[in-house]
């Protein structure tokens, strides 16, 4: 026992020692030292694996997005090898689009098998170039022979071109061998390239230095003022060149991503050994309050304890009815409310049961109130056990309870839900020495069936448990009204269907299509109404759905063929003889074997040339049956009918069935046209599927266009057509007629009748 006393002894003599504090500060110091050493030099580590990353990420993206030149280049120069007698125009119109497509290239050649350019564009300020031979040097020679016997991508390297400034070309060969008809060249400037391909960030931060096999070719973001204390090299495989990459950060890029932590570190540490020092001079002052901050802590934690079981109570009663011990009526309401919204994110059902106990109020009367609050706990025992992570029971109040059921698939759930409530009454109650058969009558309403929120679901449960009452206590009733209501309505329609046809009750609307290139109105699209003798004008979703159903959709489809096809005679002499006119074809029609031949006698039948008539079919039809459907559209197509794809981009979008199938053109889906203005991923889908169209040869239509933004944004991206209410909503062919003929349907001022 002496020796721990004396250990103890010398340990507060030596912390009351005035030179104590001064030493605990140096060894503080000491190791802030070796740690803002030690942290430096990982930082210095770190920023080095940064800028490797940085590297390799140029280095990655270079050849990425040069090979889609390359490919781009080879694809243009395999069309040239396609068809080899191209007329110059239609070469250049071509040129043009890949220049405005990718907006990099200096110029695109044609240079015939002697070396010698003979078409490019753009061909303002490059008249100069026109027969002018590349192969300017036997090396240059050398690699385009080559090029020219195999068929292969040759890439020049960094050089001077005649156009002014450094640059490089590709070339891609139109065919190869004795067949060879010269290349197809694509010509970028280094800098336009570079920034392309690197895109803007890497230059304001870094110095890139392009080195072509080894010796310095080109030199990017020389502004930059570089530390070059780090560097970082990475290989660049293109084809027929060796690139390296020597990227260089700048200052300020190294001072971004240097940590403040070594420094840091070091202050923290002098604080740490200002505050021990401080602290040992302290420690005798600390040991004597010890004990009571210790005893205050206790007292404290006492105090918190009683508060949070407080709180607890408190939230509990907030919640819970003091009698059952279920949840009380406002609990239970922002909780359906709550479950509500989850199941309308998730397209499920809900139930609500609306429970009421028979003849309960007679038995409180003449047994007395607590016989009644003790048979409203007992049955609030037994209902309480079918809770689970999916079903609540609550108490409304009187002789009242509530069960909300989530996650409902079907009216077996609910079903079974009633059936465990009933068997809660089965077997009589105990209550004062006393056995009393108890029973319940429910009222059920489905979400969202029976009502979209959580008030009108209470009030239809409670429409739907006064029912059950009035048929009879011990049943349960659902409330069915508005289905029944619909369901009606839905067989007189499907009734009437059989005489729409008969008695001609359809008709066509037309909604025009705007050309962007000059503001023309070429074409419309069919929309089928149905003047219903009594409900008046119906749309297309009141009936086309029942009309799928019942197998009538063809009978409907063929009319609306002939429909169009006699509109498209009555325009034939007149100013309308030019419109073409988009019919909808559905799934079921173009399994009709006869379906083409019906079209073609259609069209014959009313003298009308085939490419007066446009089909759309829903992406969702292309690939349902992919060998049969092409077949069909094949003879559609050569018989000169245009086809459209509609709804384009909802779910079913494959890039296999535009090559395969003869689509002319493309209708982008409204869906992504409302909000393209406001979504950036809409928009940029919207140009992707434009750019991917046109370099199809398919033509665009935007559907849904509704504001002169949406309008400037298609317009600014190249989009061919456009449909909507901005334009005019859909009318009959009067109406129309009218229309075009007072030169209103245009861009400036668009129809919105």
């Amino acid at each position: 026992m002496d020796k721990p006393a004396s250990t103890l002894t010398l340990f507060v003599r030596g912390l009351l020692n005035p030179a104590f504090p001064a030493l605990i500060f140096l060894v503080f110091m000491g190791i802030a030292l070796v740690l803002q050493y030690g942290m430096e030099k990982q930082d210095n580590s770190q920023i080095q694996s940064n800028l490797d990353n940085e590297a390799l990420s140029m280095a990655t993206r270079l050849e990425r997005e040069f090979l889609v030149h390359v490919d781009a280049i080879g694809r243009m120069a395999k069309r040239r090898e396609t068809t080899p007698d191209m007329a110059r125009e239609t070469w250049e119109r071509d040129a043009r689009n890949y220049l405005a497509d990718f907006g990099v290239y200096q110029a695109i050649e044609w240079i015939d098998e002697n070396f010698v350019i003979r078409w490019l564009e753009p061909y303002q300020k490059n008249e100069d170039l026109i027969g002018y031979n590349v192969a300017t040097s036997p090396e240059r020679r050398q690699a385009l022979e080559a090029a020219r016997s195999t068929g292969n991508i040759d890439v020049s390297g960094v050089i001077d071109l005649k156009q002014g400034g450094s640059g490089l070309v590709i070339y891609a060969p139109v065919l190869s061998g004795a067949a060879n008809e010269g290349f197809i060249a694509g010509v970028f400037q280094m800098e336009t390239l570079a920034r392309q391909l690197l895109s803007g960030r890497p230059l304001e931060s870094f110095r890139i230095d392009i080195l072509d096999d080894g010796r310095p070719a080109y030199v990017l973001g020389q502004s930059v003022t570089p530390d070059t204390s780090f560097s970082s090299t990475a290989s660049v495989e293109l084809p027929t060149m060796d690139w390296t990459l020597t990227v260089t950060p700048s200052m300020s890029w190294v001072k971004d991503h240097r940590s403040n932590w070594p420094f840091v570190t070091f202050v923290i540490m002098l604080c740490m050994g200002a505050l021990t020092s401080l602290t040992t001079l302290l420690v005798q002052q600390i040991l004597k309050r010890n004990q009571a901050l210790l005893k205050t802590r206790r007292e404290l934690d006492a105090e918190i304890s009683q508060r949070q079981a407080v709180q607890q109570d408190l939230a509990r009663l907030e919640t819970t009815d003091t009698l059952t011990g279920l949840a009380n009526r406002r609990f239970f309401m922002e909780d359906l409310v709550h479950t509500l919204s989850i199941a309308d994110r998730q397209m499920r059902q809900v139930a609500l049961v609306m429970i009421d106990l028979d003849r309960f109020q007679m038995l409180n009367d003449s047994l007395g109130h607590q016989f009644g609050d003790e048979l409203l706990i007992k049955v609030s025992e037994r209902l309480n056990a079918l809770s689970d992570e999916r079903i609540m029971v609550a108490y409304s109040g009187g002789d009242e309870f509530m069960i909300c059921q989530q996650h409902v698939e079907n009216i077996d759930d609910i079903i079974n839900l009633l059936g465990q409530i009933k068997q809660c009454f089965d077997e009589p109650y105990h209550v004062q020495g006393q056995k009393h058969g108890v029973t319940a009558t429910m009222g059920v309403a489905v979400y969202p069936q029976s009502g979209l929120d959580a008030d009108t679901l209470m009030r239809n449960a409670d429409v739907a448990l006064y029912r059950a009452k009035e048929q009879g206590r011990n049943t349960y009733q659902f409330y069915t009204e508005g289905m029944q209501e619909r369901e009606v309505m839905r067989l007189e329609l499907d009734k009437d269907l059989d005489q729409a046809l008969a008695n001609d009750e359809f008709v066509l609307y037309f909604q025009p299509q705007l050309d962007l290139n000059d503001s023309s109105i070429n074409s419309v699209e069919a929309l089928i109404r149905w003047q219903h003798p009594r409900r008046g004008l119906l749309p297309p979703i009141d009936f086309i759905p029942l009309a799928e159903e019942s197998g009538r959709i063809t009978d409907i489809g063929r009319w609306v063929v002939k429909a169009a096809c006699k509109q498209l005679a009555d325009w034939q002499n007149s100013p309308y003889a030019g419109l073409r006119i988009a019919v909808n074809l559905s799934g079921r029609e173009l399994d009709d074997e006869s379906i083409v031949d019906h079209i073609q006698e259609t069209l014959e039948s009313h003298g009308v040339p085939a490419n007066h008539l446009e089909v759309e079919l829903t992406e969702e039809i292309f690939i349902q049956n992919i060998e049969h459907n092409l077949n069909q559209l094949s003879k559609l197509h050569k018989l000169g009918v245009q086809l459209a794809i509609d709804d384009f981009g909802v779910g079913y979008s494959s890039l296999g069935y535009l090559r395969d199938f003869p689509v002319d053109l493309l209708k982008i889906d409204r869906s992504f046209i409302t909000d393209v203005t406001e979504r950036h991923d809409d928009a940029v889908i919207t140009r992707a599927v434009i750019n991917l169209a046109h370099n199809l040869g398919i033509q665009v239509v935007a559907e849904g266009v509704e504001t002169q933004e949406q309008l400037n944004f298609l317009k600014n991206h190249r989009c061919d057509l456009i449909q909507g209410y901005l334009i005019s909503r859909p009318v009959p062919a009067a109406d129309l007629e009218k229309a075009l003929s007072s030169g209103i349907l245009n861009v400036d001022t668009p129809v919105g009748t």
